[in-house]
């Protein structure tokens, strides 16, 4: 008998409509589906034939559900409409919630920039002054305090709408491994009371005078999840939790077993593909984050729609390496509505989950109050109580 496996693959940002909260999170009228959808570039018949456009409240939009080329019943895979329980919208909170953990506190954020006492804190261990502390665009912080940062040495610290302490420096300035410690630094310092969810090193190289560019360098550090997780459960169960993408980062490596990191989606799929032909049973934990990263925050429309479709493109490959006990789950963690012009942040929506495998009965599970669903149901099929928030999908 074949060993079990699931790959859980974390689109980043892809949502599917507001929820009804949505407002309280600054947002209106936001779906990130509809909005790619409207897109020439928009190209999912595989996503479709698992479900995605019969997700309760999907078909209700005209600019999605005209592109609709299959009906229920030709839908080969199970699909549900998730909410997010947690006070959040954010990266680090919706991958939690994901795994079991509902936060039902939101992380600090400060849209004022951080408090004197934590900046001294963080200047006298460092020995480097700070430059900005505001909320800023990551590509547009670097070119308007780039050069001053070049001049004095001092460290440029952002952040954003997100639960985020970021840190950009220049590589010929500050070497990454530097800026890595420093963002050690960061990670000790901000705790309890200032607890963000991640701590993000932000290297970028460029002329004095010139054109700053962010390099592929990046590097999270993530507060560690407050309780069990799915992960934890997994792996104590001797099961393999492979993290693929930011996954490792995002949990603080609690739970995890093995971990590479990607460059971007491409990468994210072609590990994907590698994992599907190695023999382990357990988990294959993959985030694919240009859909948030390079198009979600950048308000790019088209760039987004590309992105999915290019992910679209390569599912039957993903598919077709499956074997008769894996198991396929695709869902997000958040929304980040490339159409949505009043701010540049993550949109509080519902996700998708779609699932498949040779032993999945096609089919509706509704919408779901959270997240955390999806975790449970990992455990459910491994035979694991769950001793997490969420309740397994699978018929008991």
């Amino acid at each position: 008998m074949s060993d079990k496996r699931v790959f859980l693959i974390v689109l980043d940002s892809f949502g599917i409509g507001e929820m009804a909260d949505a407002p309280q999170y600054g947002d209106e009228d936001v779906n990130t589906l509809r909005s790619v959808a409207a897109s020439s570039c928009f190209h999912v018949p595989n996503l479709e034939r698992l479900g995605l456009l019969c997700i309760d409240g999907v078909a209700d939009e005209p600019a999605v559900s005209r592109l609709a080329t299959v009906d229920s019943s030709q839908v080969i895979g199970r699909y549900a409409r998730m909410a997010e329980r947690s006070h959040g919208k954010d990266t680090t909170i919706g991958h939690w919630e994901i795994a079991g953990l509902v936060s039902h506190r939101p992380l600090p954020t400060y849209p004022q920039g951080f408090p004197r006492e934590v900046l001294e804190e963080f200047s006298r261990r460092t020995g480097r002054g700070v430059l900005c502390n505001l909320p800023y665009s990551g590509t547009q912080v670097i070119q308007e305090y780039g050069d001053a940062h070049m001049r004095t040495g001092d460290l440029i610290v952002y952040t954003s709408a997100d639960s985020v302490f970021q840190i950009a420096a220049h590589e010929e300035i500050v070497p990454v491994e530097q800026l890595y410690a420093y963002c050690r630094i960061a990670r000790e310092i901000l705790q309890g009371e200032h607890g963000v969810g991640r701590v993000i090193a932000r290297p970028f190289v460029g002329p004095a005078g010139g054109l700053f560019t962010r390099t592929p360098r990046r590097h999270d550090f993530s507060l560690e999840p407050p309780g069990v997780t799915m992960l934890d459960q997994l792996s104590g169960a001797g099961k393999s939790v492979i993290a693929v993408g930011k996954i490792q980062d995002i949990f603080a490596g609690k739970g995890i077993t093995e971990h590479v990191y990607t460059g971007g989606n491409e990468e994210g799929i072609a590990r994907t593909l590698e994992y599907l032909d190695k023999d382990f049973e357990g988990l294959c934990f993959i985030n694919l984050v240009d859909y948030d990263m390079l198009y979600g925050h950048r308000r790019d429309v088209d760039g987004y729609a590309r992105a999915l479709s290019a992910f679209d493109d390569r599912l039957p490959e993903i598919m077709g390496k499956m074997g008769p006990e894996d198991l396929l789950m695709i869902t997000a963690d958040h929304g980040c509505d490339p159409a949505y012009t009043k701010t540049t942040d993550h949109t509080r929506e519902y996700t998708p989950l779609l699932l498949y495998g040779r032993s999945v009965q096609p089919g509706n599970m509704g919408t779901r109050d959270t997240f955390a669903d999806i975790g449970a149901t990992v455990l459910q099929y491994f035979g694991i109580r769950p001793e997490i928030d969420g309740e397994g999908l699978f018929p008991h």
